[in-house]
């Protein structure tokens, strides 16, 4: 298959039979670091994310432009002869496939792992699902809400131990779930390397959310106590939560020994650094409640750039809380090239969100939009050696879609 030319993972071929987030944000991260990651979309509308509108831009979803970037994106009809045929002749070529099927549907297709890995023993299958591929709620669906609540993630988050569930704000599941199998992904390439063995893995967005509660489940381990909902403090140590100034809030990381003593100084108050109550971190944690009125009553004195500058000048950890915009236009995000544009054939120049990881002999990159609907399905089909009429043949018994701009050049 085409070679992207650049990161680290060139080479790496992904058939991603994913749609929605989880599995998305899975082949985006690949592509981003230069593998060339080919999306098959079902013939009956492709990717339901198209559909996640509004926001548009220009009649095209912002969402699926934003999960689907650097990648080629081809339509089969999986329940065909001839568009599961050109499935397994991609899996032969192929070193990783990803799919967020409910269990059962691709193994009733023909298209399982016990299936693929006989055209292509070295394959990676790599499955995104809402529990698992084992244990009770194995045939379950899922979403990102549901995984929140079960993996007691809603449950620590909000403004008070005695409020309504709350969920956080992004779908933390669906992506992380995303990201923990592009790392698995990349470790069974590691041992493929090796050995020439492929294998199956798979995770999960509850197993994505329970992950993500380290510091919640050491303390229920150690204590037996489930911790609650505490706002933007710490579970662990304190302060480090926002706090309010004159004109807004902050946050501040003054949990240390020594930025405690630095913070009350520059905030003269040594008064607090002296008062038992708030000696050691276990007793600022034992009154945190009390420490947070003491601090906002000092931090309202002021307003939020001022308080800042004094954070910088003396070296103690703080910042400002943004919106989302705000954050787009933060001069290290810019210069992180986080927010990078892409050149899209009907929306037109369109920002995303770039790869956070930075290679600096193989550097990844944004380079292309997302596909529109089958717009590289003949010139993948081209590669797999499938004639200009065999194309066109296939495209008018729609066992494929070519898109209306697709590159049907490629098949000559």
């Amino acid at each position: 298959m085409a070679a992207r030319a650049f990161g680290p993972l060139q080479g790496m071929t992904v058939i991603e039979l994913c749609h929605h987030m989880a599995g998305p944000t899975c082949g985006l991260m690949l592509a981003d670091m230069g593998a060339d990651v080919i999306k098959v979309e079902k013939i009956q509308g492709g990717d339901d994310t198209r559909r996640t509108i509004p926001p548009e831009i220009n009649g095209e979803s912002a969402s699926f432009m934003m999960m689907n970037r650097n990648k080629r994106g081809v339509v089969l009809d999986l329940k065909s002869e001839a568009g599961a045929a050109a499935l397994r002749k991609l899996v032969a070529k192929a070193d990783v496939l990803t799919e967020n099927f409910r269990p059962g549907v691709l193994e009733r297709l023909g298209l399982g792992y016990e299936d693929l890995k006989k055209i292509n023993p070295g394959l990676i299958y790599a499955s995104i699902s809402g529990f698992g591929l084992t244990g009770p709620y194995a045939t379950r669906g899922g979403f990102d809400l549901v995984a929140q609540g079960m993996s007691g993630l809603m449950s620590v988050t909000g403004e008070r131990p005695d409020g309504p569930p709350v969920k956080v704000g992004p779908p933390v599941c669906d992506i992380t779930a995303g990201l923990l199998l592009a790392m698995g992904i990349c470790a069974a390439y590691s041992h493929r390397l090796k050995t020439g063995e492929g294998q199956r893995l798979d995770t999960s967005l509850m197993e994505a959310g329970i992950t993500l509660t380290y510091w919640q489940s050491a303390i229920a381990f150690a204590t037996g106590v489930a911790p609650r909902a505490m706002g933007s403090a710490h579970p662990l140590s304190a302060p480090y939560q926002a706090v309010e100034c004159s004109d807004g809030y902050i946050n501040i990381a003054a949990n240390t020994a020594r930025f405690w003593e630095k913070m009350c100084a520059m905030i003269g108050a040594p008064e607090l650094f002296e008062d038992p109550r708030f000696e050691t971190n276990g007793d600022r944690m034992a009154n945190l409640k009390v420490l947070e009125a003491e601090l906002n009553a000092r931090f309202r004195t002021d307003t939020c750039a001022n308080w800042l500058a004094k954070f910088e000048a003396e070296g103690i950890p703080a910042g400002p809380i943004f919106d989302i915009l705000e954050m787009h236009q933060d001069p290290q995000t810019l210069a992180r090239e986080m927010v990078p544009t892409v050149e899209h054939p009907k929306a037109g120049p369109v920002q995303t969100i770039g790869l956070p990881i930075k290679f600096w002999s193989t550097p990844g990159k944004v380079a292309t939009p997302a596909p529109l609907f089958g717009q590289h399905t003949a010139e993948v089909l081209a590669e797999l050696g499938y004639g200009k009429s065999e194309i066109e043949a296939m495209g008018a018994a729609e066992a494929v879609h070519l898109g209306d701009n697709a590159s049907r050049e490629a098949a000559e």
